[in-house]
């Protein structure tokens, strides 16, 4: 079986950098998701990846006990980027170049977003991570991932998480709970079933970008969704229940 996608955008959040961890990060979680896209690269794969940062730092949670929503936005930001400078480091170490650019400048540690030169670096087989977020408060990494998947031209989100699919209702409460193949975006917006905020979905339906949603935990699942293999859920095409 070939390659089906050629530039994917990996959507990790933070949650799924801590593994079994109360907080923070788990090096063997984070080292197992850089053997996974080194894989990838090494097949000619192009990938970007969006982290999120809720492991470290949620602006929700925090906006929701008192603070100041844009302030506590900001600092989910920058959870983003240490999050997305650990996984450049693990990459590093499997051998993988890579770049971090930041919607926030931070010239130290980062280069800025700037659209053609991530591109640039794709195309010298580099992977781009995109920290920060959109650079603006209000937004979720969610957005932000479709956002920069339409402005890279990718074919594909992945979006990784600790589920193998969406279900029609949670499996963890209701044991009958069916797992979707295949979702439309109207479907997932209808349904409010919370695949990716509604903004996400929107941008990723006005682009036509398809989005598979599928267990981060199962060693080579990222090469499988890469080679097209039914995994998960595939949120841009008819509605089919297993």
């Amino acid at each position: 079986m070939g390659i089906v996608y050629s530039r994917i955008l990996l959507k990790l959040s933070g949650e799924a950098l801590m593994g079994n961890l109360g907080y923070g990060i788990d090096p063997g979680v984070v080292q197992g998701i850089a053997q996974q896209v080194a894989d990838v690269v090494a097949s000619g794969v192009q990938v970007a990846i969006v982290v999120g940062g809720g492991n470290i730092f949620r602006g929700v949670k925090a906006a929701s006990a008192g603070m100041d929503r844009a302030t506590a936005d900001y600092v989910g930001m920058i959870a983003t980027v240490m999050n997305a400078i650990t996984l450049q480091d693990a990459l590093e170490q499997a051998g993988v170049p890579t770049r971090v650019q930041t919607a926030i400048a931070m010239q130290e540690v980062a280069e800025p977003y700037i659209r053609r030169r991530a591109i640039r670096h794709l195309e010298k087989k580099r992977v781009v991570i995109f920290g920060a977020g959109s650079g603006n408060p209000f937004f979720t990494t969610d957005t932000t991932a479709a956002l920069r998947a339409a402005e890279i031209n990718a074919e594909v989100i992945f979006k990784a998480t600790k589920v193998d699919g969406v279900y029609d209702s949670d499996p963890q409460v209701n044991p009958n709970a069916r797992r979707y193949q295949s979702l439309t975006y109207g479907h997932v917006l209808s349904q409010d079933l919370r695949v990716m905020d509604s903004t996400a979905i929107a941008l990723c339906k006005e682009n036509n970008i398809p989005i598979i949603v599928f267990d981060l935990s199962v060693a080579d699942n990222i090469r499988r969704a890469v080679l097209g293999e039914k995994i998960g859920t595939i949120v841009g095409g008819s509605c089919e229940i297993i």
